[in-house]
């Protein structure tokens, strides 16, 4: 795994209940961009050292913006498909 600053770690939470949480990478201080990594997590603005494990990746900007519009037009996709169901008796 390798980053840079700018960077979004992404560390997938198993279970219905979770979802993926967030950190924006601050600092790599391997110049390589191997791990740690100096993250501000987006769900609780705080900053950490963060070692990786098998759970987590790294996306750059453009990878989680182009993530997040599929996210959004399925979520529109299912929902025209509940209320296109609704309707028919």
């Amino acid at each position: 795994m390798h980053a840079k600053p700018g960077d979004w770690l992404i560390v997938e939470i198993a279970g219905t209940a979770h979802s993926a949480r967030r950190a924006r990478i601050l600092d790599v201080s391997p110049p390589d961009g191997a791990p740690p990594f100096t993250v501000r997590w987006l769900d609780t603005d705080r900053e950490s050292l963060v070692f990786p494990g098998a759970d987590a990746h790294v996306m750059t900007q453009e990878e989680l913006d182009a993530l997040d519009a599929r996210v959004a037009a399925r979520a529109v996709e299912v929902q025209r498909h509940i209320l296109g169901r609704r309707r028919t008796p």
